[in-house]
């Protein structure tokens, strides 16, 4: 039996994260592997059956809202395993990726490693400690042009609060990549009160 493995591919949005995914998943496909791909159930933007790079790139996926709906669909003939927007799946995908992993399969993920307030995102950082390989890609700052590792959420074309919902699917309409200095997140008015 073959050694399993897993490859994590991350960064912020709008670094070609589904680019590179799909691009390891084509030169499997030429390499004769049998490929399957799965996205988050609650990743609606786009077509439902695919996952899609900026550049215009689509590859077949299946949604799903629990992972060991991966189970289902595979077959003995899989030899790679992929995952997009991993930051969308619930924590028991580990164990899923895993057992994956020990029955000799390539597991490929793909996902946000932080989210709009710059914090580690779901289940990202833990697949990334458990990866045999992790690519961490960047963007473009759209304020600045230096190289980009924050994901930026705005409401009405200003930074999101820090206090504003963790999970908002959606684009460029809402969302931007920037550098670390031109990332914004505010924090709420505290209000302090005099000791009486």
């Amino acid at each position: 039996m073959s050694k399993g493995s897993l490859e994590v591919i991350v960064g912020c949005m709008s670094s070609g994260k589904s680019e590179e995914l799909i691009r390891r998943l084509k030169r499997a496909t030429i390499a004769k592997q049998l490929v399957i791909v799965f996205k988050p159930g609650l990743d609606n933007r786009g077509e439902k059956l695919v996952i899609a790079s900026r550049d215009g790139r689509l590859f077949d996926a299946i949604p799903i809202d629990n992972p060991r709906e991966v189970f289902d669909h595979l077959k003995p003939e899989h030899k790679v395993v992929a995952l997009d927007e991993a930051q969308f799946l619930p924590e028991d995908v580990m164990a899923v990726v895993q057992e994956l992993i020990a029955r000799g399969l390539r597991v490929l993920a793909a996902g946000l490693d932080t989210d709009f307030r710059g914090e580690p995102f779901g289940v990202v950082p833990e697949l990334m400690a458990e990866a045999d390989s992790v690519t961490k890609l960047t963007a473009v700052c759209v304020r600045c042009g230096q190289p980009a590792i924050r994901t930026q959420r705005l409401i009405a074309g200003q930074p999101a609060p820090y206090e504003s919902p963790r999970i908002v699917v959606g684009g460029d309409e809402l969302y931007e990549a920037r550098c670390r200095s031109c990332h914004e997140v505010p924090q709420a008015c505290l209000l302090i009160r005099p000791q009486q």
